[in-house]
């Protein structure tokens, strides 16, 4: 779960307030509400009241508004002053006067191939309420104590408790998510949970440069060959070598964007024993040629 924070802004809000979020693609925005109420409506028009000790999560990015009230009109954040902190933290103040409200709220990427393809199984919104910290999770309301006590005040290293603090939420409504909603126990994540196809997802994890076969596969959790295939096709929906070339591709994108290797030295890193083999297999599963992903780099920073 290798996070990077892309902001992390304290909202102190007098109603009537109204902010209206963009789209960020590859983001995962967060709200937490530290005193008082907001809505949250989002892309599809759906209002959620998000109450003080409250954790909303917005896995996939896309715009929606939080507002003090249904109706109330929302200004474009990128129109709203922000005090800035520091670059990644800022304070806004924003709303006409009446009653109070404060959020912390931001947006997050995660950076690793396993997080992302977690972070496409993940509904539109995670609501993670004040009542379920309060009855399963008592130390998760401790924390979101911490949280607005440290944004309330101006302390030494308080822009880090609190940055620290809201992955740490992040992280746990996701956790929250999973043992919870039956949709996910099914498919990739679902299949973590089997213990020989959990196992054999984690070996390949562990070594993608290792060329497998499904016997060696099937070997590593002690079933056979053809029970081995039949039952990894059936729990993740795709076939164990496709699944580990598809991984192998995932990691290929990551080490050519994030770490900067050329094709020849993913291609190496990754098991392949030519370029041209490399080549073939990322086109088939991204789509276009691994040369490409370097050449858009100053474009996607």
């Amino acid at each position: 779960m290798r996070m990077e924070g892309v902001f992390y802004c304290r909202s102190e809000l007098t109603a009537p307030w109204g902010i209206s979020m963009p789209a960020l693609p590859d983001s995962v925005y967060f709200h937490v509400v530290t005193s008082g109420e907001m809505w949250l409506i989002d892309a599809d028009g759906a209002e959620r009241l998000v109450r003080s000790g409250d954790l909303v999560v917005v896995p996939h990015g896309r715009g929606h508004d939080a507002v003090d009230a249904v109706g109330s009109a929302a200004t474009s954040v990128f129109d709203i002053p922000h005090d800035y902190v520091s670059r990644q933290y800022a304070v806004l103040r924003h709303g006409g006067g009446g009653d109070p409200a404060t959020v912390i709220c931001g947006a997050i990427q995660f950076k690793h191939p396993a997080a992302r393809s977690l972070l496409e199984l993940l509904p539109e919104v995670i609501h993670v309420t004040s009542s379920t910290t309060r009855h399963e999770w008592r130390w998760m309301s401790t924390l979101l104590d911490l949280m607005a006590h440290e944004s309330a005040a101006t302390k030494p290293g308080g822009e880090a408790v609190v940055t620290r603090l809201s992955d740490i939420l992040v992280i746990q409504a996701i956790r929250h998510w999973i043992t919870t909603d039956p949709a996910a126990s099914t498919g990739w994540l679902g299949a973590l949970g089997d213990p020989s196809i959990g196992h054999s997802i984690a070996m390949v994890h562990r070594e993608p440069e290792r060329p497998w076969t499904v016997a060696d596969m099937a070997s590593g959790v002690a079933m056979s060959r053809s029970s081995f295939a039949a039952r990894f096709t059936e729990l993740v929906g795709e076939p164990p070598v496709q699944y580990v070339t598809r991984w192998r591709m995932h990691l290929a994108v990551d080490l050519l964007s994030e770490e900067g290797l050329t094709v020849a030295a993913t291609a190496e890193r990754l098991g392949y024993t030519s370029e041209a083999s490399f080549g073939r297999a990322f086109k088939r599963v991204v789509g276009h040629a691994p040369g490409g992903v370097r050449a858009s780099r100053p474009d996607r920073a």
